[in-house]
């Protein structure tokens, strides 16, 4: 079995000490938990939900290409948003990206509030490419 190794890109925030962008272990790849922030500014972008929604599944999406993945191997998801009146907004970004007849198992849940006054926070675990290296 190959061992537990973190993933990197500057395509995606930096990271807080505590933590790493994502995990590649047994060909599956566990991505932190992604806001809205820009990465070439580290502030949250302009706009509501459905902006910091998309930003946030783009960092993702280079945070899964950088392991050797992409959104279309996520199977898992878990998303949390400051109030579930912004739900509606947040599945139109959603959309964007999950738009394949199987789409990934998910969660959604409300919490109190998120790093950085975002308003939506997006996890995700996927399976790597084949021809990923582990």
């Amino acid at each position: 079995m190959a061992p537990i190794s973190a993933v990197w890109t500057s395509k995606s925030p930096k990271p807080l000490p505590q933590f790493s962008q994502a995990v590649k272990f047994n060909g599956m790849v566990y991505c932190s938990g992604n806001i809205g922030l820009d990465p070439a500014t580290s502030k949250l972008v302009d706009g509501g939900v459905k902006e910091q929604t998309r930003q946030a599944l783009k960092n993702l999406s280079a945070v899964l290409a950088e392991a050797g993945s992409g959104i279309s191997n996520v199977i898992k998801v878990n998303v949390f948003l400051t109030t579930m009146d912004n739900f509606a907004a947040m599945n139109e970004a959603y959309d964007e990206f999950f738009n394949t007849e199987t789409k990934p198992c998910r969660t959604c849940v409300a919490v109190y509030q998120l790093p950085f006054g975002a308003l939506v926070e997006i996890e995700c675990t996927g399976f790597l490419n084949p021809t990923a290296k582990i």
